[in-house]
């Protein structure tokens, strides 16, 4: 079972997402690959070193299989509405 493969899920060692979630979505060389996580779902390009590898596989390509994993939503336009600020008197 190769663990440099498109669809394999691992998680993140070290970095401001560590602990979270990834999927592996390209294989850039023996020692980058592309990933989307949870906090950062835009593909990135990330060092092998800085992964735990998983025994989990999905499909890559599928981004409604990869949202479901990884527990991301679309982003919703959460501006609440503010009151008019009130002037000193």
């Amino acid at each position: 079972m190769p663990l440099l493969e498109e669809g394999r899920v691992c998680v993140k060692k070290f970095g401001r997402d560590a602990g979270d979630k990834a999927v592996i979505t390209k294989v850039v060389d023996k020692n980058f690959v592309m990933i989307k996580s949870h906090s950062r779902p835009k593909e990135r390009k990330c060092n092998i070193k800085h992964l735990e590898f998983l025994n989990q596989k999905i499909s890559a390509g599928n981004e409604s299989e990869i949202a479901s994993l990884l527990n991301v939503e679309k982003k919703q336009d959460r501006t609440p509405k503010q009151a008019p600020k009130q002037g000193k008197k």
